[in-house]
């Protein structure tokens, strides 16, 4: 018997020869195949159709997989080894991340520079021209450690729990590496040196970037031990770039609000504007911002990961497939599938328009509960289930509430804001008024503002505003006060009156009357 085995994927028509026994889930990662759950056999974000061949069925794949579905083929990848020759169809995925073009201020500095946005899913990297802030190339990618898990919470489960922190770090440390060479190769530079490096990412990023440990995030009262700027030679990663640039990855502003979001308020400049406004970033931990030139207060929020997709029973990223609108159309649902093929799942900004259509008809309660408990229809084979509105419930129960309480101990009401800034792809892509109808965001559309990837933008701007330049951040930083929230009294409070969705006459009754 050969050692090794034939893998063929399809529709990528491309062919691995593994050795025999092989999880699946460290070979299918990188064609596309995600793990929101990390491989734990939880959710059905990793499945698969064997076209030929054989995966034995596990018992997590009776578990989340219908009859049907297991005499059609399908099963989970994370449960399967490749035993035998195998001919798998994948669905190809489509993901939509955010670079930044943006054209910023800045100072004219001689030599080229690397800014990186390390996010939970994916990684975005650009060489810069730092005389004339052109951008020279761009390379993005999917976060190699997401096949540990969708969410920052399961990469410290991983990294504590099952003693993963060293792996989870060579792997993101080596994956970066391997960017900055393409980006010196694409962007044509031979012979230049790179001058500096500069990357930003949550704490959770930070810390395994770094190799702090991150024990002390795992449990109450969830304080991070170094949050402050590390700085790295490029040699000391394993980098070959030319000059051997000092690696800087910018300081962390609290336990769980990352360099980040230092990074956007660089990009919306909410530490020089005179008015009140905030800045929120819609992932895992519902970071936001409130202030103005005078002071700032931040804190993050355990949103959990409903609005990237994950722990939605047929949720998945905004990709090929994904529902990704839902409109109320003479009382029924019209859903737009990206790709304009047939829905697979439902992705974020689908997910808040669904439930959103959901009270406006009367299907969904204020309290969350579905009509006579039935799963919301959407567009065969998806729907939602009462747990998939509960999880929507905490995640915008938790945004509000932080904002809530921020706003309080600011001296400040809603009405009080300018302007909002939403960062990253979500935020981007989101429609304000089923924001609105749910509760996450209750500010007039004209007040909110998408703001693209403004961690990117600020790691740009951090190239040329270092403390050795006089730079900005170092400003931004003594202007801000990190809240803890799990320490303020009224915060459960406010989270379980936030988690209410607002009551409005369904949509029904608003024609019936238009009819009398």
């Amino acid at each position: 018997m050969s050692e090794f085995v034939r893998i063929e994927l399809l529709p990528l028509g491309k062919v691995l020869r593994v050795k025999r026994g092989t999880p699946l889930q460290d070979v299918l990662f990188a064609h596309g195949v995600e793990f929101p759950c990390g491989g734990r056999g939880r959710c059905k974000g990793c499945t698969i159709k064997v076209l030929a061949g054989s995966l034995p069925i596990t018992e997590e794949d009776t578990q989340k997989l219908s009859a049907a579905e297991l005499a059609e083929g399908w099963r989970l990848a994370c449960r399967a080894q490749a035993e035998g020759d195998l001919k798998i169809e994948l669905a190809q995925w489509e993901a939509a991340i955010l670079t930044d073009d943006s054209v910023f201020v800045f100072t004219p500095r001689a030599g080229l520079g690397i800014a990186i946005d390390l996010g939970t899913t994916t990684i975005v990297a650009q060489l810069i021209d730092l005389q004339t802030g052109h951008v020279l190339a761009v390379r993005a990618a999917l976060n190699a450690q997401a096949k540990y898990g969708a969410d920052i919470m399961s990469r410290v489960e991983v990294a504590v729990a099952r003693k993963g922190q060293q792996t989870l770090q060579n792997l993101v440390r080596k994956q970066i590496g391997r960017l900055t060479q393409e980006l010196v190769t694409a962007g044509s530079v031979a012979g230049r040196e790179i001058e500096s490096v500069v990357l930003v990412g949550n704490t959770v990023m930070h810390h395994l970037f770094c190799g702090i440990n991150l024990e002390p995030l795992s449990h109450y009262p969830f304080e991070a031990v170094s949050p402050g700027l590390q700085v790295f030679e490029a040699a000391e990663l394993g980098w070959g770039l030319p000059g051997n640039p000092a690696v800087r990855f910018l300081p962390c502003l609290g336990s769980f609000v990352g360099s980040d979001i230092l990074a956007g308020l660089l990009a919306t400049k909410l530490h020089e504007r005179e008015r009140l406004a905030a800045l929120i970033d819609l992932g895992t931990n519902g970071e936001i911002v409130v202030g103005n030139r005078e002071r700032m207060l931040c804190a993050s929020t355990a949103a959990g990961p409903a609005f990237e997709g994950a722990r939605i029973s047929m949720g998945m990223r905004a990709a090929t497939g994904a529902i990704s609108e839902v409109r109320v159309r003479e009382s029924a649902l019209e859903c737009r599938v990206l790709g304009n093929v047939a829905p697979r799942g439902i992705c974020g900004s689908g997910l808040v328009d669904a439930v959103a259509a959901g009270l406006e008809l009367g299907w969904i309660s204020s309290k969350g509960r579905l009509a006579n408990g039935a799963p919301l229809a959407l567009a065969t084979p998806v729907s939602l289930n009462q747990w998939d509105v509960r999880e929507v419930q905490l995640a915008k129960g938790a945004i509000a509430a932080g904002l809530r309480i921020l706003l309080e101990q600011w001296g400040a009401t809603k009405d009080d804001v300018a302007q909002v800034f939403l960062a990253g792809a979500f935020g981007n892509y989101i429609n304000y008024s089923s924001a609105r109808r749910i509760g996450l965001l209750d500010f007039p559309a004209e007040k909110v503002r998408p703001a693209g990837n403004t961690a990117l933008l600020g790691a740009k701007l951090a190239l040329f505003s270092l403390p050795e330049h006089n730079g900005a951040y170092p400003q931004v930083l003594g202007k801000v006060r990190h809240v803890s929230l799990n320490e303020d009294a009224r915060f459960q409070e406010t989270f379980v009156e936030e988690m209410v969705f607002p009551e409005v006459e369904p949509y029904g009754a608003a024609v019936d009357k238009a009819g009398d």
